[in-house]
């Protein structure tokens, strides 16, 4: 006979898609796996200040949110509120794991995954990290000593934490069809030439909008020519001023301000300048593109940086830093990149990586399915 039940999940994380998209798809993966062997209730738990609230129509899990915030640079009266807000977000995640009594809890990074986590831990609760970056985050660095196990999409962070949990090198779980799309749909959706060479711009993420201005500033010296084309995400804020300022000088161009088929857009490119979230640098890499990096600078412990360096090292990507983008031509940066037969050797730095390595949503996935059937005997025989 074998003993089951159903299980129970949380997953907490957000704020931006660099700690809310590793969590879906590794939910998506543990539904997966559990399908047909065993019942699993997954809950996300957030704020209503993150992305994770915006999306909670598409999100394809039930979304509890928790009122939690940091401290804000500067001076100002609100960081006199912080403690309150920290202790009320205890008691409330003390509430709801009293009530949902799950038997994992994720955390994937963001102000939320602290309090969760840290009343997980005072619960006894088995605990799970995922950290996306090079250099930790402050819940990451704060939670390891209690967590079971610690997933890392990079080695170096490894150095920055003090705790005896098992931590493996996982890299960063991506969805399973950001590298499926097709290149001729995709070029075809956007407009774009079949046979010419694509710079892709990521100009929407975080603190982006250096780069849409280093590209404008850059096409004030030229006309896309024949030679290789763009395709532009700008985001919401820029999307006007670049549609106003470009659109005159640029013939091979598709510019749209978001896209949910990121898929194709990754598709339809020969190469990527953008940002270097690890999130990004995850699907750029699973999709086996070169990158021209420009890390935003104000991000948390630097990690941005520390992130592109390990991808330079690694010879997967060029590095521009940001207070040096105004004395170059990022477009003829990355023309000449198109050209080089670095271009080539980046691809391959990017196939050696990747080789034999089993994705990170997989190991992630498994360990939290083999965790779970332990805990309910799936298939032990009584």
């Amino acid at each position: 006979m074998t003993a089951q039940a159903s299980a129970r999940l949380i997953f907490a994380g957000g704020g931006t898609g660099g700690h809310l998209f590793p969590a879906i798809a590794v939910a998506n993966r543990v539904r997966e796996l559990l399908a047909g062997t065993l019942p699993v209730e997954i809950l996300f738990v957030g704020t209503k200040r993150g992305l994770e609230y915006r999306m909670r129509e598409k999100l394809g899990y039930r979304l509890h949110t928790i009122h939690m915030r940091g401290i804000v640079r500067g001076l100002t009266l609100l960081n006199l509120l912080v403690p309150f807000v920290v202790f009320a977000a205890l008691i409330r995640a003390h509430h709801l794991l009293g009530r949902f009594k799950p038997d994992i809890v994720v955390g994937t990074g963001g102000y939320v995954c602290w309090p969760v986590l840290k009343v997980a831990a005072w619960k006894k609760i088995t605990t799970f990290l995922q950290e996306q970056n090079s250099y930790p985050g402050v819940a990451t660095r704060q939670l390891a000593g209690r967590a079971k196990k610690i997933y890392l999409g990079f080695e170096r962070a490894g150095s920055y934490l003090k705790t005896d949990a098992e931590i493996v090198v996982s890299g960063n779980p991506v969805r399973s069809n950001i590298a499926a799309g097709d290149r001729a749909r995709a070029r075809e959706k956007f407009g774009l030439r079949p046979d010419v060479r694509t710079i892709l711009v990521l100009g929407g993420s975080q603190g982006a909008r250096a780069i849409n201005q280093a590209v404008l500033s850059s096409l004030e010296n030229k006309r896309i020519d024949h030679g290789f084309q763009l395709l532009w995400q700008t985001g919401k804020r820029d999307y006007k001023e670049v549609v106003e300022k470009a659109a005159k000088r640029v013939e091979n161009c598709a510019l749209f301000p978001f896209a949910e088929e990121m898929e194709l857009v990754y598709a339809a490119a020969d190469m990527v300048i953008a940002r270097a979230g690890a999130l990004s640098l995850a699907e750029i890499a699973a999709c086996g593109l070169p990158s021209l990096l420009i890390p935003y600078p104000h991000a948390a412990g630097d990690h941005q940086r520390r992130n592109a360096e390990d991808y330079v090292a690694r010879g997967m990507a060029l590095m521009i830093e940001e207070k040096n983008i105004g004395q170059v031509d990022i477009l003829e940066e990355a023309r000449k990149l198109l050209v080089s037969p670095r271009l080539g050797q980046m691809k391959e730095a990017i196939e050696r990586e990747a080789a034999g390595k089993k994705p990170a949503v997989d190991i992630i996935a498994e360990d939290i399915v083999a965790e779970l059937k332990a805990m309910k005997r799936v298939g032990v025989k009584e």
